[in-house]
């Protein structure tokens, strides 16, 4: 059997891609598998940027595999480092990661989507959570969808399971760019040479802000950035990077970072 995962490094930026025919469905040793990929991800300095998308025209990814559900895989078994497909609980992944939907995106690969900070899909994507037909609930997706995009649609999505297509799930602004299929991973590699350019260092801090932001009132987030006491804005106001913009800024010059 070949391996379910493939990846792909180039420079600083890493593709993984989802390749577990027919449906790239995810079952407990490839969530497994998945998780080590994203924690070496977080951990490598010398990488800054993922893709993560699905191999084949049809699927990007299915979710939870039924069939190996129906073999043994406990639903609330061993996912691994990270959770369910490895990133939608991985701590402290503060570099960005964009998802590329090249086809079917539904129940656990929507949430793995829904993990990503970008989204990209192709134009024939299709979205949906169709959890409830099986009688199970997709959890991850009920604690993030309300807070991505209206709640009645939200709702109207965990509670019918109805699909919807790449248009609408743009419209309601959980799909950032739709893209022909053929350009669907040019224009992911594009945006992930603009995002390796950029400034390390800035990205980490914007990502523990957002992720912990969520859990806390406005000013009670204020007050741990003012007060440095997020160790990614501590890092960055003491940095070389912070004085780097500044400087290019005022010598009217691209900035050269430097992670430090």
């Amino acid at each position: 059997m070949s391996d379910p995962i493939r990846t792909r490094q180039d420079s600083g930026v890493l593709e993984v891609v989802i390749d577990r025919p027919k449906a790239n469905a995810i079952d407990l040793s490839t969530s497994r598998a998945l998780g080590l990929i994203f924690r070496d991800f977080r951990d490598d300095p010398t990488l800054r940027v993922a893709i993560v998308s699905g191999a084949g025209e049809k699927f990007f990814c299915a979710g939870w595999d039924l069939k190996a559900a129906a073999s043994g895989d406990a639903v609330d078994g061993d996912y691994g480092v990270g959770g369910f497909g490895g990133l939608q609980e991985l701590r402290d992944l503060n570099k960005p990661v964009i998802c590329a939907v090249n086809g079917i995106c539904c129940g656990g690969g929507l949430e793995i989507a829904l993990s990503a900070d970008l989204i990209l899909a192709a134009e024939h994507a299709t979205f949906a959570l169709p959890e409830i037909r099986s009688g199970t609930v997709a959890d991850a997706a009920s604690i993030k969808l309300p807070k991505r995009i209206p709640y009645h649609i939200a709702m109207d999505m965990l509670l019918t399971g109805r699909w919807l297509d790449v248009h609408e799930a743009h419209r309601w602004g959980f799909v950032n760019e739709v893209l022909p299929a053929d350009r669907l991973m040019e224009r992911a590699w594009e945006l992930a040479r603009l995002l390796e350019s950029g400034p390390t260092l800035v990205y980490a801090a914007i990502k523990e802000i957002v992720r912990e932001a969520e859990g806390s009132t406005f000013q009670t987030a204020m007050n741990k950035v003012t007060k440095r006491q997020f160790a990614t804005v501590d890092k960055l106001y003491s940095s070389e990077d912070q004085l780097e913009g500044a400087r290019a800024f005022a010598e009217k010059r691209s900035p050269i970072w430097k992670g430090k």
